[in-house]
């Protein structure tokens, strides 16, 4: 299946002002993620920002000189919105499927975009697929910054959580603090396929209930009936930097090779 990555990238950064011009091993961050989409079999791969130093830093070693970067409104509340953004300036189909990299994975492995568009093509009924890990901690269960989902015996996401879930009741006899199961619980990564017509629809529709009380815009398609196709990584995941720590461990994990 030919496919798009769009990878959103903004300046702004709460925790870390600038992230995407953050240098490891002398590139922009960004830049790493843009070689590592480009490993995969995306037939282009863009930048979507809102910053002309970003637009500037990035390019695609495949095609030396042709840019990347298209540039999106500072406004759009989300990444999600950047790449619909893309997908209207670029006038794609509603059956175009573009992959949302984001822009903090500088090691993801190109092998789980291609997972993610080889997940979406298998389903037909879904407009959206993502990909999911197990959980391989209580900590990481409980950890409301790591997104829990559960998932159908047909592969579709039932929901998605910052709560712990699946919670074993007979696991916390005791009450919350007294779990100690975890086995089975999935944890969700940010990494989306999508059929242009379903990336359209979701952005045109208002923030949903659950959306808001969860902070998880990937509600919004699951409250408006939007299949999401789920499976497992086949190969592991790598992390993304958030914090300043994070930015230190991926430095040294490339200086120590």
């Amino acid at each position: 299946m030919r496919f798009h990555v769009v990878i959103p990238a903004r300046y702004g950064s709460t925790r870390l002002p600038g992230k995407p011009l953050l240098e490891i091993a002398g590139r922009p961050m960004v830049q790493h993620v843009v070689e590592r989409a480009c490993a995969s079999g995306a037939d282009e791969v863009l930048v979507a920002t809102d910053d002309a130093r970003i637009a500037a830093a990035v390019h695609d070693p495949r095609r030396p000189g042709v840019p990347i970067a298209v540039m999106t409104e500072a406004g759009l509340p989300s990444g999600t919105d950047r790449v619909a953004a893309v997908a209207r300036a670029r006038g794609w189909s509603d059956s175009t499927v573009v992959v949302n990299v984001q822009g903090d994975e500088p090691f993801l492995p190109e092998a789980l975009i291609d997972q993610a568009v080889a997940l979406l093509d298998r389903d037909a009924a879904a407009g959206i697929a993502t990909l999911a890990t197990p959980v391989a901690s209580l900590e990481e269960l409980l950890d409301p910054n790591a997104v829990k989902v559960v998932v159908s015996r047909g592969g579709a996401a039932m929901y998605f959580s910052r709560a712990p879930i699946p919670w074993t009741r007979d696991g916390a006899p005791a009450g919350l603090a007294s779990q100690r199961e975890f086995g089975g619980a999935l944890r969700h990564l940010g990494l989306y396929a999508y059929r242009v017509g379903a990336l359209r629809q979701i952005t045109c529709l208002p923030p949903s209930v659950l959306e808001q009380r969860e902070k998880l815009e990937q509600l919004r398609a699951l409250e408006h009936g939007i299949r999401i196709a789920v499976a497992e990584c086949i190969v592991p995941p790598a992390p993304g930097v958030d914090t300043a720590e994070d930015l230190a461990r991926a430095r040294h994990r490339v200086a120590t090779g």
